[in-house]
């Protein structure tokens, strides 16, 4: 007795082209930073003018859309080709910061490289080209990753390398940021229960050892479990975005109402701009960011499930990848603003000013709608703009 096999459909021959789900919550994210930044640093241009952040934020943002726009162009089968070349690039990248001479040092920290008016900071890069590397990974060693201690180590071990070089700039917090998506991307690829829990294990311990060698590191964890033992020193930054919390209460003291950001709350444009927006909007304000950020991750990984289930594994581990890189910084920094986890110097995605973040984020988002497309049309040849197919 013979039995028909149906062949996988597509993601849905009716779906529209584009996701304008995930667009509408990220064009909402991006619209929000630009009024924030505005907010945060209008009393902070001095001579060069009360929209000098602003300026640049929305350069950046000029950058990032062309960069999403080259993406939408990109098959990501090209990806896929170039993936271990990408991260090695990016290897180059954070090598290059710590070349005396050419990284940039900012409060201890050397993490960009100076090019002309434009600081480019490396580590921004090495998210995504992680993530290209982890996923052409799992489809080239999928038997061996679900098989074998072996298959989940090999890439840890080169992993291990752009964590070295991360932590000497040092840059903890984007560390973290790239070890929870690869765990969690090895995780999905089929890793073992048992070697996945024992990997996270070893990360914590990891983390732990880092935290107590290093004394700043020691005094941002003792500070977060208890800010107002010293709220005027070790314990500042954070009690006053706690204090900023408390001031917006429900619907917040209104835009531009807001005290702590210009006297008191230190990188209200950036780091902590969180705690801008709870105090100005209040925790409506708060809610609606977590709740478009959920919207981003689900996208994400909705996009991912359409490929995997068309057999298209790299492009569904490149958008499970995206939706945990830009899932688990989002979750980061607002745990740190409102208190949850130690201090870390993440920006908040399309919302903080800092450029690099701002142009990494939206190229990776061009990428995520161009994996939807392919889904939707079946075409990963060259060729678009795609919202034509």
């Amino acid at each position: 007795m013979s039995v028909a096999v149906r062949p996988l459909p597509l993601a849905s021959r009716n779906a529209p082209a584009m996701d304008w789900m995930l667009l509408l919550a990220v064009a909402a994210l991006i619209g929000l930073g630009i009024v924030m930044v505005s907010s945060a640093s209008l009393h902070l241009g001095g001579d060069s003018g009360s929209f000098r952040y602003l300026g640049k934020h929305l350069i950046a943002l000029g950058l990032g859309l062309s960069a999403a726009f080259g993406a939408l162009q990109i098959p990501s089968n090209w990806w896929e080709k170039a993936s271990t070349w990408l991260y090695f690039f990016g290897l180059l990248l954070l090598a290059v910061v710590l070349i005396p001479g050419l990284g940039k040092t900012v409060n201890g920290a050397t993490r960009w490289v100076a090019l002309g008016p434009f600081n480019l900071q490396t580590s921004e890069f090495m998210k995504l080209f992680m993530i290209f590397y982890m996923a052409g990974y799992l489809v080239r060693r999928q038997v061996e990753v679900a098989y074998t201690v072996w298959g989940v180590i090999k890439p840890l071990l080169l992993l291990t390398v752009a964590v070295f070089m991360l932590m000497a700039q040092p840059d903890f917090g984007t560390t973290v940021v790239l070890l929870a998506t690869a765990l969690g991307l090895l995780f999905l690829g089929g890793a073992p229960l048992w070697q996945f829990a024992l990997l996270l294990l070893l990360a914590v311990l990891g983390g732990a050892v880092l935290v107590i060698t290093s004394p700043y590191r020691m005094e941002r964890v003792t500070s977060f479990l208890n800010p107002w033992a010293d709220p005027l020193d070790s314990g500042y930054q954070l009690s006053q975005a706690l204090i900023a919390f408390g001031r917006g209460e429900w619907t917040g003291v209104g835009l531009g109402n807001g005290i702590q950001k210009q006297f008191y709350l230190p990188e209200a444009h950036t780091d902590f701009i969180m705690a801008v927006i709870g105090e100005e909007f209040g925790l409506l304000g708060t809610l609606t960011v977590i709740a478009l950020f959920s919207a981003l991750v689900w996208r994400a990984f909705s996009i991912g499930a359409a490929a995997e289930a068309m057999q298209r594994r790299f492009a569904a581990y490149v958008s499970y990848g995206i939706g945990l890189w830009l899932g688990m910084q989002a979750f980061v920094n607002i745990g740190v603003n409102v208190g949850l986890l130690p201090t870390k110097g993440l920006t908040l995605p399309f919302i903080s000013y800092g450029s690099n973040s701002m142009i990494i984020a939206c190229l990776a988002i061009g990428v995520l709608l161009r994996i939807h497309w392919e889904n939707v049309t079946g075409r990963h040849g060259p060729g678009g703009p795609p919202w034509r197919g």
